[in-house]
């Protein structure tokens, strides 16, 4: 799954590093699906979960306005807030018959390697930093602070015993209890992995690019399929590693697939070296536990950069205040599994889920309490459409009670918006269908372009105007005219679908 997602072929593959492994989401409700009906229930529970991961991938486009850069951005900094007290832990451990103070020691050399090359080294020292931060604290916990006892026993080589669990897909009281628990915990498990991809894909570019989504939708397709095959083999489910993901490009500043097919095929021989796998299993936790710590900063981080870059006025840090608040609050608590027990307590005290859907709650309440309803114009995106848009956003601009000039600067947009959309060469039979949504806010109308365009971002291409050769093309002139009259630009591109949203302000 690991080198899977390293590949970008149709579909599949986000195309990054996204490191794979076993999620904890699953557990409490595995436990539940084992007490009930054992391992045959469980794994028929996972493989229909998987089914909703695959769906949501598919779904993606139509869910743009309730899984937002915000709802993800929040959920990657409760995915660090929910790591931390774990790295915090492992940090405070010690083996064998070290004394205590030997902890913070060997977490203090680890975190002081790790941070120092991370700020001021280069080259090859800063793709070496991580590991080279690892072996300091595994050699300043040398005098007895390991516990080699497992690495000795271990074989050199072995076969993992398979245990296939068969399945049952009969529709009992039982199945449908917790199907619901697991769909949702899958569906959120969907909210994090969708962050995870945007968090890579800005950890591995060198300059600020626009999100691409048919990335999102191919790192979704094999997180599913992931599930999937979990659920087929018995084995837990399956989720991207988000802390170690990150932390791994940020700090070593390399995001090569080819990473992603070697850390695929090393996970492929751990499974047959029991020795080799012991080794790492002696690291210190100490060790362990700061690296964990360095790599959840820098997941915070890009939680943070991730609903920056989508903007932040009032209500949306309302939005992101209120969920990471619930959220950070909750975690680590037992408020509803005091409360209401059962099924639902111990679940509903997970405060990514918590806050997750806290976010989308309150995005929805904001789309739906929308004073000024939006309106929507579907036609073809080809020359005849010209006219018609133009008429249709200046009668937008005049309910929404805007003087003259501000009207013809949202009906220039819309033209330069349009000019720039439109293929250099398109056949009779294949124009494209497009519909237009006008959503006004006060001062701001949002005028959102739905269709099939070319594979060139909008939003990038304005981004890096100045850098491009500066002969006046058509296509040129309007994307330098549409940066005069837009204030905001987006450009979201999924697997046979473009979302083009032009934020145009009243008074300049």
């Amino acid at each position: 799954l690991t080198a899977l997602q390293a590949v970008r072929f149709g579909r599949v593959g986000a195309g990054h590093v996204l490191i794979m492994g076993t999620t904890p989401n699953f557990v409490a409700v595995s436990v539940l699906a084992l007490q009930a009906g054992g391992p045959a229930l469980l794994a028929s529970l996972v493989v229909v979960s998987s089914l909703f991961y695959l769906a949501l991938a598919n779904w993606l486009p139509a869910l743009r306005r309730v899984i937002t850069p915000i709802v993800s951005g929040t959920a990657l900094m409760l995915i660090a807030v929910a790591i931390l007290p774990i790295a915090i832990g492992q940090m405070r451990q010690v083996q064998g018959d070290a004394p205590e103070a030997a902890a913070p020691v060997i977490a203090l050399v680890t975190l002081v390697v790790i941070i120092a090359m991370a700020l001021r080294s280069g080259g090859v020292l800063r793709l070496w930093s991580p590991l080279i931060g690892i072996a300091f604290g595994c050699a300043a916990a040398a005098f007895g602070a390991y516990d080699l006892a497992p690495l000795a026993e271990a074989a050199w080589f072995g076969i993992p015993a398979a245990g296939l669990a068969g399945f049952d897909l009969s529709p009992d009281a039982q199945f449908l209890a917790l199907l619901p628990v697991f769909v949702v915990i899958t569906l959120v498990g969907a909210v994090k992995n969708i962050g995870d991809s945007i968090a890579a894909q800005q950890a591995s570019q060198r300059g600020v690019r626009a999100t691409d989504f048919r990335s999102v939708q191919g790192s979704l397709n094999v997180n599913g399929l992931g599930v999937l095959l979990s659920g087929l083999a018995g084995t837990p489910p399956t989720t991207v590693y988000s802390a170690t993901s990150v932390a791994l490009m940020n700090l070593t500043g390399v995001a090569s697939r080819n990473v992603g097919y070697m850390v695929g095929v090393f996970l492929v021989a751990l499974a047959f070296l029991p020795k080799l796998t012991s080794l790492l299993l002696a690291i210190p936790s100490a060790v362990l536990g700061t690296y964990i710590l360095t790599a959840t900063g820098l997941l915070f981080a890009e939680g943070l950069r991730t609903i920056s870059r989508d903007g932040l006025d009032f209500p949306k840090m309302v939005v992101v205040g209120i969920s990471f608040a619930l959220g950070a609050g909750i975690e680590q608590q037992s408020v509803f599994a005091d409360l209401i027990g059962g099924t639902w307590g111990p679940l509903l005290d997970n405060g990514m889920l918590i806050g997750s859907l806290t976010a989308v709650a309150l995005t929805l309440f904001l789309d739906a309490t929308n004073p000024r309803r939006p309106s929507r114009l579907k036609t073809d995106l080809g020359q005849a459409a010209f006219a018609e848009i133009d008429g249709f956003v200046g009668a937008a601009a005049t309910r929404a009670g805007w003087d003259q000039g501000s009207a013809d600067r949202l009906r220039s947009a819309a033209e330069e918006t349009l000019h720039s959309l439109m293929p250099n060469e398109q056949s009779a039979g294949d124009v494209p269908r497009l519909v237009l949504t006008v959503r006004p806010a006060g001062e701001v109308i949002e005028l959102e372009f739905v269709a099939a365009f070319d594979d060139a971002n909008l939003e990038d291409r304005l981004a890096h105007l100045e850098e491009e050769d500066t002969d006046m093309a058509d296509n040129q002139l309007s994307m330098r005219l549409l940066g005069h009259y837009a204030a905001a630009v987006q450009h979201r591109k999924y697997f046979g679908l473009d979302v083009v949203a032009v934020q145009v302000r009243a008074h300049g």
